[in-house]
């Protein structure tokens, strides 16, 4: 065979630049020079962890006046659970374990920290039992 039975095709096309060459900005004054038209965008809070700025919403439910402050179970309440916990022979851990709750759920109780939740509540008196129930309408009557 014969070297003239091939075609040859050689086709010269230069690469357009690269993404990271195209945002340099030699690439940019060469662009602008040429005529072309480019857009320049800048991005916001780019390259840096701004997820979890302190806003000022955040702000003022940290200081929490009157209007955003959320009710806690009271000390009374917190006490008669403790007394409660300790005339059954159980610790926090037990408790927790009983009602499917965390540790630190029956601490905040006790303490006085959590957010009443009516359900939590309700497992609690149960597992107590009666003591609970003979004290609890002293701390929450009913409504009038």
């Amino acid at each position: 065979m014969a070297e003239s039975d091939w075609d040859t095709v050689t086709v010269l096309r230069k690469k357009g630049p690269t993404a990271a060459q195209a945002k340099s900005k030699q690439a940019i004054i060469a662009a602008q020079r040429r005529g072309e038209s480019i857009e320049t965008t800048k991005k916001w809070s780019a390259g840096q962890n701004k997820q979890h700025l302190v806003t000022k919403n955040t702000a003022k439910l940290d200081r929490e006046t009157e209007e955003l402050h959320h009710e806690r179970v009271s000390l009374e309440v917190g006490k008669v659970i403790q007394q409660g916990r300790q005339n059954k022979g159980m610790t926090q851990k037990d408790l927790a374990t009983k009602i499917n709750e965390k540790p630190q759920v029956i601490a905040d109780y006790e303490s006085g920290k959590a957010i009443p939740n009516n359900q939590v509540m309700g497992k609690i008196e149960r597992a107590i039992g009666e003591l609970w129930h003979s004290v609890s309408y002293i701390f929450f009557p009913l409504p009038a």
